[in-house]
């Protein structure tokens, strides 16, 4: 427990980092958001698409971990909708706030991957990164759209940074495309920016506005996100007999906190972004425990 909470010090040091920056006021509203956008939109797909655009293994060679990625989601999703009729919410709050309960924290996920397991590490849970992405992207873009039509739903999807840099890494790893050396490069420089301002960017954003969300919803979905899916993952990881390597993997996205980008999106899609916000800080925090926790049990 101590190592695994020690091996993730310096993240969860970057992420303080950037809270104490947003509320002395060193830099500007606006330069935050930049920031956000930035990560999002240039450095998280460059490193995604070149983690799996160089990636050595297949996705035939990782199908048990990726079936268990799948099934774990797909169990953050079914636990999530019982929000609804449990929880008694408004419509427009449940729908923001579905996606918390599978959706992660990638900043995280590969500053720790990275950490416990290197390199091979960062190709592992960027595969699995890569296949469920579009899927949790989909989930909660369709219960945030559903007003809009499934055009809506489907062109939100198909222009996610994120998805567009998952399936172009997975088709040129696919096609065997040497990777040209200048662009490996370029490639490399904004991969290795990624991580920590991506992580500075996340701690910048943890807000706290109490009454946004009542607190049995903060831990319902808190619960699901922090406890219950790592639970299922590490269940399934032993039902499938995934390698150490894997099983780690597997834990680990199921046990970060959920994405920043959650609130991106529910402010773009409905405007309902603080509930999402509160859900995110309270649980980034909380993950600071919980997080060594589950690792402590893989490693």
């Amino acid at each position: 427990m101590v190592a695994s909470a020690l091996l993730l010090l310096p993240d969860f040091l970057l992420i303080a980092l950037g809270a104490a920056l947003r509320r002395v006021r060193m830099f500007e509203p606006p330069f935050w958001r930049g920031l956000e956008r930035f990560v999002y939109f240039v450095l998280f797909p460059a490193l995604l698409f070149r983690a799996l655009a160089t990636s050595t293994a297949a996705i035939g060679d990782a199908s048990r971990l990726v079936v268990v990625g799948v099934i774990f989601t797909a169990a953050g999703m079914a636990l999530s909708a019982l929000a609804r009729p449990l929880l008694n919410l408004p419509q427009p709050t449940f729908a923001a706030c579905f996606q918390c309960a599978f959706r992660f924290n990638t900043y995280i996920a590969l500053a720790a991957a990275s950490r416990l397991a290197g390199d091979q590490g960062v190709a592992a849970i960027s595969l699995l990164i890569g296949v469920l992405v579009p899927v949790v992207n989909v989930a909660a873009v369709a219960v945030l759209a559903r007003d809009r039509g499934r055009k809506g739903v489907w062109l939100a999807i198909l222009r996610n940074p994120l998805v567009i840099a998952c399936a172009a890494g997975l088709g040129w790893n696919a096609a065997g495309i040497a990777m040209p050396v200048l662009l490996s490069v370029v490639l490399e420089l904004l991969a290795s920016a990624a991580l920590p301002l991506g992580l500075i960017a996340a701690g910048a954003g943890l807000e706290f506005v109490l009454g946004t969300l009542p607190v049995r919803a903060v831990v319902w979905w808190n619960a699901i996100k922090l406890a219950l899916l790592p639970a299922i993952a590490l269940l399934l990881a032993s039902i499938f007999e995934l390698s150490t390597l894997e099983r780690q993997v597997a834990v680990l996205l199921a046990a970060v906190p959920t994405a920043p980008s959650s609130y991106i999106l529910a402010m773009q899609m409905n405007g309902q972004g603080a509930p999402v916000a509160l859900l995110i800080s309270s649980g980034t925090l909380l993950a600071i425990a919980t997080l060594p926790l589950w690792l402590a049990l893989v490693t």
